[in-house]
């Protein structure tokens, strides 16, 4: 799964590699968790000039009566998104990157869990595959916008970690899974894989991450060498 991620690249690098117009402040982040506001980028029907918006992490389906269940939709899998009641719908006609610089997992050792962090080798912002959703409150009438972020089965480097990572997308399928008029599975299934395990690298770092409201170069900084194989002994190999 993906419960958490940074976001701490400057806007500059980030119109670079995403496009579209940033017209809000977008502050360092480096302890995402689900219910809190996420940047987005998006490509509405109307046009195709790329967006970005903030939307709450945790989809709430159109049809859905309370917005708690969006508590429970962080992540949508790659293998049934199509065919999920609750991803359908914005599979075929909302979806959206999801920028991000990192992620976290965990691995259960012999007395807890290990967090990681887990980046691209060379540290540049990726975009995680995302779906987006307007829903409105019957009490107020008033639109929520949300997202979930599509996971597949892990690579051979996060695979000790966890069976489960981000779908994080080549830069050359970001205009296919943004346009808003592909609604044909197939071509969008195929977006859905591992990343390169070779362009990927994992660091253990502190157990303060795991409180969601820390925050700050903290939440990312590697353990110190000596306390690997206290930890565990795989984590030699994951750098």
């Amino acid at each position: 799964m993906c419960g958490r991620f940074t976001l701490r690249t400057g806007a500059t690098t980030l119109i670079e590699k995403f496009g579209g117009l940033l017209l809000f402040e977008l502050p360092l982040q480096y302890n995402i968790s689900p219910t809190q506001m996420v940047a987005t980028v998006r490509i509405g029907p109307e046009d195709a000039v790329r967006r970005w918006e903030m939307v709450r992490w945790g989809l709430i389906p159109s049809w859905a009566k309370e917005p708690s269940i969006g508590n429970r939709m962080i992540n949508a899998r790659a293998e049934t998104v199509a065919d999920k009641p609750a991803f359908r719908a914005a599979f075929r006609r909302r979806r959206c990157l999801v920028p991000a610089d990192g992620y976290f997992e965990w691995q259960k050792t012999r007395k807890s869990k290990q967090p990681y962090y887990i980046r691209r080798r060379d540290d540049l912002p990726f975009a995680m595959a995302g779906l987006w959703e307007r829903w409105t409150d019957p009490q107020t009438d008033e639109p929520i916008e949300t997202c979930t972020i599509i996971t597949t089965e892990a690579n051979e480097l996060t695979r000790p970690i966890h069976d489960r990572m981000p779908v994080i997308l080549d830069a050359a399928g970001y205009d296919r899974w943004l346009d808003p008029h592909l609604e044909r599975p197939d071509p969008l299934r195929e977006l859905l894989r591992p990343f390169a395990a070779q362009a990927m690298r994992a660091d253990p770092v502190d157990a303060y991450v795991n409180n969601p409201r820390n925050g700050g170069p903290q939440c990312i900084q590697p353990l110190p060498p000596e306390t690997w194989h206290q930890n565990n002994a795989n984590c030699r190999w994951l750098l």
